[in-house]
């Protein structure tokens, strides 16, 4: 918990979080999906390399830089576009199969007094379903920031910036819930303060220093000790 006596900052006035793996659990059934679905298309990988290894920092990231990453750092020439599609296809089916709010966020957001908003590198249509079916699509009222509304993904901190003009504040009045290294990085550069979530079953070892190397200003594990992070940043007074 910080210090709030001792720090001094923006007074924030807004909320804007990531999706999946922050709203919606959905980060570790996307993470096997993906080992199901892509070790299959690739040789064997050389001594001391996994597939998960390979995967697992680049979370957060859009399928088709993720899967162009991996092949590239393998040195391997890329798959064709059609079978990208079809493992997409398959991660998103997989995904709604198993569709789940993660615990206790619904609770912690409904404690939280800001306008909130959802900025996803999934597609718009997407996240309102996802959270239409998890019963959190009324926290958010329809502002959503995702790459076919605002044409950036993350880590390209555009999804940030279009939310904060949207609310007609700076950047630096927005707190931001984060869970990969990719959207700390573009909330980061948008000038935000972020809070890491590292409580998802996705979060490998090591998570928490990854994401505050990154930018993330307090990292957090349960959802159920969030109203009171928020509520103790909120107490700051502008320098």
């Amino acid at each position: 918990m910080p210090d709030t006596a001792a720090h001094t900052g923006p007074r924030f006035t807004h909320l804007i979080s990531d999706c999946d793996g922050v709203l919606i659990d959905s980060e570790a059934v996307a993470l096997q999906a993906l080992l199901d679905l892509l070790a299959p298309q690739l040789p064997d990988l050389p001594e001391g390399v996994t597939l998960q290894g390979l995967i697992e920092p680049r979370l957060g990231l859009r399928l088709v830089p993720l899967i162009h990453d991996i092949y590239a750092e393998l040195g391997l020439p890329q798959l064709p576009e059609e079978e990208v599609l079809a493992i997409g296809h398959g991660v998103n089916v997989r995904c709604d199969e198993q569709l789940s709010a993660v615990p206790g966020v619904a609770q912690a957001l409904a404690a939280i007094d800001l306008p909130k908003a959802v900025a996803s590198n999934s597609v718009s249509e997407r996240v309102h379903a996802a959270l239409t079916r998890t019963g959190m699509v009324d926290l958010f009222g329809g502002r959503y920031f995702t790459p076919d509304l605002v044409g950036h993904a993350k880590p390209h901190p555009g999804l940030y910036l279009a939310a904060a003009a949207a609310f007609g504040v700076p950047p630096g009045q927005c707190l931001v819930l984060e869970d990969s290294v990719t959207g700390v990085t573009a909330a980061a550069a948008a000038g935000m303060t972020v809070l890491g979530f590292i409580g998802g079953g996705h979060i490998a070892a090591g998570q928490e220093a990854r994401l505050k190397a990154a930018g993330a200003s307090y990292v957090f594990s349960e959802m159920a000790s969030l109203p009171a992070l928020v509520a103790s940043l909120m107490q700051r007074t502008t320098a």
